[in-house]
């Protein structure tokens, strides 16, 4: 009965250094270079990886721009993705089909930012004339 007891300690303890471990998990943090336009790769593994998209670029809509670019090409390859993440100075950047959307974090409220046209393209929230 003892050795019992001790190998459910032993096993709850573990369980215990798992769980732990798990939380320690530093959550994914946008980078925060000034000007630089990311886009979020998505690695085996469950790994992500923020690779250099666009330098010099002045604000959030010209980076939101640039990763909508960046979907059209890949799309004109073949590719069927409909979404895309990026980041801007510290900000993610959400490209979904009904717009574009930014979070302070990667799975944080997304507010819209742009919206789409009737034609596709992207447009600031209000700026068009509704029919």
């Amino acid at each position: 009965m003892t050795r019992a007891i001790t190998y459910s300690i032993v096993l709850a303890l573990a369980g215990a250094a798992v769980l732990g471990l798990a939380s320690c998990n530093k959550p994914l943090e946008a980078p925060t270079d000034r000007g630089v336009c990311w886009a979020l790769a998505q690695l085996p593994g469950g790994k992500a990886r923020f690779n250099r998209l666009a330098a010099n670029q002045p604000d959030l809509e010209h980076c939101a721009a640039q990763l909508e670019i960046m979907r059209l090409r890949f799309r004109a390859l073949g590719s069927t993705q409909t979404e895309m993440t990026g980041a801007y100075q510290g900000q993610f950047l959400f490209i979904q089909p009904e717009g574009v959307f930014t979070a302070q974090t990667i799975d944080g409220y997304r507010f819209p930012f742009l919206v789409r046209t009737g034609d596709g393209r992207l447009a600031m929230p209000g700026a068009m004339p509704q029919q």
